[in-house]
């Protein structure tokens, strides 16, 4: 299985122009909104069309600027999730999953294979019924069904938890990976949610401003992000303007300095500190604060504060501890080991 996306799209002031391949499994495209992650899909799809490019699925070329191929959103085999689910309100949920076949003329195969998937799917029982009497898990299993009905050779899932509460996103989050080990081909989820990007995906790749900022296995890009944009997708918030003077990283606004244990990337621009990488009291890197706001959450407190000689007019840190009692930490200077501030490049 195989993706080969080289694409550029030109959409008023901005421009997409994203290149990236996979070789299976699933594969998240992370980006803030208006980054062009949604239109990557419908590029992907057919529903849009590129100015320019080529994409590739399984060795079948589905778009070619040059040789002027655009293959028909039909004739793709590709299953497409939408936000919404886009269930026909007047079909029940056998219906709408019949609805999506477009290949089988045998009629008893097709009833089979709707009567498979509906088993597949969890859904025995809701034939009968239609998307306004379905629970949200249900509706997202309908459309989930509908898509795969076909056997397509790739799924695109574009944020199929956007419009859910919390509680709902979590429980279908669990259900959705547990559906996805049905399905043995390239998955692309469009996601801004680092949760479901971390849980779901293999692989991410990073979009900033129509553009693959950084890729990589989930883990790594998580563990150490690599760009500016990349950290803060993946929630640091404590981040800095950085450069490096001979052998030493100068960070102005912290009032900061450190030999670095992470190689120094070209084109350093910033550093980012993990929320859980500060240590009280501890003498490298250690500065004296000054604690701002204590948030107490039910397992953890969260500290905002500034460091003492902290330049004026910048954000302030974030530092969250686990919680061992009910009164919140005291704490007059943190400190943070070299190897665990991360070196972000452009």
């Amino acid at each position: 299985m195989s993706l080969s996306v080289h694409i550029e799209k030109k959409l008023g002031a901005f421009t997409l122009s994203v290149h990236f391949e996979t070789r299976g499994g699933v594969l998240g495209i992370l980006g803030a909104s208006g980054s062009g992650k949604s239109k990557t899909l419908q590029c992907i799809a057919g529903i849009e069309r590129p100015d320019a490019g080529r994409i590739v699925l399984n060795g079948r070329v589905l778009f070619d600027s040059r040789s002027r191929t655009d293959m028909r959103v039909q004739d793709r085999h590709v299953g497409y999730l939408f936000q919404n689910y886009a269930l026909f309100p007047h079909m029940t949920v056998e219906e709408n999953i019949y609805s999506g076949i477009r290949y089988l003329k045998d009629k008893r195969e097709r009833q089979r294979r709707v009567d498979d998937m509906i088993g597949r799917m969890h859904l025995t029982g809701l034939s009968d019924r239609k998307p306004g009497q379905l629970s949200g898990g249900q509706q997202q299993r309908t459309a989930l069904a509908r898509c795969l009905i076909n056997e397509p050779d790739i799924l695109l899932l574009d944020e199929p938890f956007s419009a859910l509460d919390t509680w709902l996103r979590e429980q279908l989050l669990a259900e959705l990976k547990q559906l996805l080990t049905y399905y043995d081909k390239d998955v692309l989820i469009v996601t801004h949610n680092r949760d479901e990007a971390y849980q779901l995906c293999r692989h991410i790749i990073v979009l900033e401003d129509g553009r693959v900022d950084s890729s990589g296995k989930v883990q790594d890009i998580f563990s150490a992000p690599p760009t500016r944009a990349a950290a803060i997708l993946t929630g640091c918030r404590n981040i800095a303007p950085a450069r490096l003077l001979e052998n030493e990283v100068v960070v102005p606004d912290w009032n900061l300095r450190f030999h670095p244990e992470r190689p120094v990337p070209p084109g350093l621009c910033a550093v980012a500190i993990g929320e859980r990488s500060f240590v009280p009291g501890r003498e490298e890197n250690g500065q004296t604060v000054t604690v701002e706001t204590i948030l107490e959450r039910p397992f953890s407190w969260l500290v905002q504060f500034r460091y003492r000689n902290q330049k004026e007019n910048t954000p302030s840190l974030w530092w969250q501890v686990d919680k061992t009692s009910h009164e919140p930490p005291q704490v007059l200077s943190l400190g943070v080991s070299s190897r665990d501030i991360l070196l972000l490049h452009t």
